[in-house]
Formats: C-alpha cells, sequence, structure tokens
C-alpha cells in the first residue's frame, strides 16, 4: 500500500462507516490518519474544473466591472447538496488529522507552518508545494488539506455575494466586503463541525457578518473609533430612541443601556462628526471657511519651512549637549552640521584632531550609540524621510 494514491470514492466509503458511530470517530479517524500515513498513501486531489461549469460569456465593458466578473464566475460553481457537503467536511477533517500526525512524527508544532510553507503555490499534479521549507510528507499534507478547504470555500462562495447585498446601503466599498466575506470562509471552514447536522452555510453566515461588521467598523469613519466604541454607541443611540430624548444625560443612558457611564461618555464623545477645513460655515459657495480662522498670515502662506527649521535646530540642539565635547566636535564634522556644513571623512577628521582614523571611527560610534535615544528619536523622527 506504500505510495498509493487513495481515491475519493474510496476514502469516503471508509469515512461514512466511521461516520454511523459518531460517539467513536473522532478516535476511530485518527486510527485511520496514523494508517494512512505509515502506509505513505496520499489524498486524491480534486481537478477545479470538475466543479465548474462554463461560465457565461462576458461582455468586455463588463469585465471591468470585478464585482461583476466575479458573479459571473461564481455563478459558474456548482453548489453542493447536504450529503456531499458532509462527506468533503469529513475529507477536510481526516487532512488535517493526516496533517498533525506528520508534524508528530517531524517534531514540528502548526506554528511552523506559517513560516514553512509560506504562499506555497501548487497544481493539481504537484506532489510539493513550490517554496515549501519544510519536510516532504509535511508538505505534502498541507497541501491536501489546503485543497480541500480551498474547495468548500470555493463551492460557497455564493453566500457572500448573498449576505453583502444586506450591507448595499453602507458607504463601505462593496468589492472591499466581497475580499473580506472570501477570507472569512476559510476561518468558517476551520470551525465548522459537520457531526452536528447543520450544513456549512449556517455556520459560514455567522462569519461572513462578522467579517462585514468588522470592515464597516474599522474602515466607515475618517478616523478610526474602537470596535468597542462603536458597539456601545449603537446600545446608546438605541437607549435615546426608546427614551424619546436625543439629549438624554450620561447618568440615564447608562442605566437604560446597562452600560457604565464611562464608558457612555467615551462613545458620545467618538461619535463627534468630522469637518473638512475647506468646507464653508454657510450654504454660500464662497462663506467662511475654518482654515481662515486658523490661517496665520504671512507672505509664503500659512506654512513656512522656517518653522520646521527652527524646532529642526532646537532637538539638534538638545541632542549634541548629550555628548562630550570631543564626540560632539566629531559628529559635527563627519556630518557637517553647524557652520560651513561640509562633511569630513574620517582621516580629515583624525588629521586635525592628531589621532588614528580607527579612534575617530570608535568615538563616531560612541557617540551615535548615546544619541540613539527614544527621546531623541521622537524629536527628530518627524524630520526624517
Amino acid at each position: 500500500m506504500a505510495g498509493k494514491l487513495i481515491s475519493h470514492i474510496e476514502l469516503d466509503e471508509r469515512l461514512d462507516d466511521l461516520a454511523k458511530d459518531l460517539g467513536s470517530f473522532d478516535e476511530n479517524l485518527l486510527s485511520l490518519a496514523r494508517e494512512l500515513s505509515s502506509g505513505d498513501v496520499r489524498l486524491e486531489v480534486t481537478d477545479p474544473s470538475t466543479w465548474r461549469r462554463t461560465p457565461r460569456e462576458v461582455s468586455p465593458a463588463a469585465r471591468v466591472l470585478l464585482r461583476r466578473q466575479f458573479r459571473t464566475e461564481v455563478d459558474s460553481i456548482e453548489i453542493m447538496g447536504r450529503e456531499e457537503e458532509a462527506r468533503l467536511a469529513r475529507r477536510i477533517e481526516l487532512a488535517r488529522k493526516l496533517l498533525d500526525v506528520e508534524l508528530e512524527s517531524s517534531g514540528l508544532k502548526r506554528e511552523d507552518l506559517i513560516e514553512g510553507v509560506g504562499r506555497g503555490a501548487f497544481t493539481v499534479a504537484s506532489t510539493q508545494p513550490f517554496g515549501c521549507q519544510l519536510p516532504k510528507s509535511v508538505c505534502r499534507r498541507w497541501m491536501e488539506l489546503h485543497a480541500l478547504r480551498t474547495e468548500m470555500v470555493e463551492r460557497n462562495l455564493y453566500l457572500v455575494l448573498i449576505n453583502v447585498e444586506r450591507y448595499s446601503h453602507t458607504t463601505a466599498n462593496q468589492s472591499d466586503l466581497i475580499q473580506e466575506g472570501c477570507g472569512s470562509l476559510f476561518r468558517a471552514v476551520d470551525g465548522f463541525d459537520w457531526k452536528r447536522g447543520l450544513l456549512f452555510r449556517t455556520y459560514a453566515v455567522h462569519w461572513l457578518n462578522q467579517a462585514f461588521r468588522a470592515h464597516l467598523y474599522n474602515f466607515s469613519h475618517t478616523v478610526r473609533v474602537p470596535v468597542y466604541l462603536q458597539k456601545a454607541l449603537k446600545h446608546v443611540n438605541d437607549a435615546k430612541v426608546r427614551l424619546g430624548d436625543p439629549n438624554a444625560s450620561v447618568e440615564l443612558l447608562a442605566e437604560a443601556t446597562g452600560l457604565g457611564e464611562n464608558l457612555v461618555a467615551a462613545s458620545m464623545s467618538a461619535a463627534r462628526s468630522i469637518r473638512s477645513m475647506d468646507a464653508s460655515f454657510d450654504d454660500a459657495e464662497e462663506g467662511s471657511r475654518l482654515k481662515d480662522l486658523l490661517e496665520v498670515p504671512h507672505d509664503q502662506g500659512p506654512y513656512s519651512p522656517a518653522i520646521e527649521d527652527q524646532q529642526l535646530d532646537q532637538s539638534l540642539t538638545a541632542a549634541m549637549s548629550m555628548l562630550s565635547d570631543r564626540e560632539r566636535l566629531v559628529i559635527q564634522k563627519r556630518f557637517g552640521l553647524g557652520e560651513g556644513g561640509r562633511e569630513h571623512t574620517l582621516a580629515e577628521v583624525a588629521g586635525e584632531l592628531g589621532v588614528s582614523l580607527e579612534r575617530i571611527r570608535q568615538i563616531q560610534v560612541r557617540a551615535l550609540n548615546k544619541l540613539r535615544t527614544p527621546r531623541l528619536r521622537k524629536a527628530i523622527d518627524p524630520f526624517l524621510n
């Protein structure tokens, strides 16, 4: 049985027998995984073309719209029935056990996969993902698991398109939401338990909505507000509607929502609106603008490079005061600071001070190490490219 390729049909027959007794399924599945691993049995990797129909023709103009092209490709993927889905889920669970067995025998952990497999590109006919730095047997088991997970995800991509429509009223980019939803399906595959008798789509919808909401929480505001404050603000707004008072006090809202007064106050503070500095205060196109009130009259406009030059000079002066006289002189000469502004070589500085070139290099290294402090970095970083 060494080196044998076990087909899906043969594998499903064995897994179906194990599934008749759910109580001992996990134990029996581990035994099967050890048996296949010891016999170096490879799992069949299905060609994706087997679950895809020929997509309908799309006009060149429609291809420009990524969402429309994505919908066309998803429509060409065949949707699984309940039994087919359960069998695929059992294969995924077996492939995960096989990977664990190979990792254990190789003395590796799951964390080692992140660095070892990288992007791990592979084809249906390959036995080793390109770029995999782990033992060949581990790479092959990972490839088998990844192929099965990908099949489950692809054949449920229609769920992304169905559920993303619920967020069409939001300001979020639909393509970004679709991308987040596709990624969340992999997390759904990893957490799906077919033994509970649920369809995968019932479980996946939870992950899809969580991914959509997380994207809206993180990217729907100009200034990012923490998710916990946005959720608290939703409860606060609902409480205002129930109370019929948009100006209800923090104490009253805290009592109505069951949240702490500090959390209510913080969420209300985070809900402050964003206003452009170029926006007019009235409806007139040429009305007063916020930047007109903040502007400092200057011949060169509201911005002057002299402001940054002065701040940089102050920061450098404070930094140089941390050095000894000789260290300060070496740094000034080497980097052209102070009068003259010309950078000197190590040999030139050594000749001026009457010491060896190596001694100047040591002084320079010691001085730079003194300057590498968090306080100085905070002062200098804004001026560095």
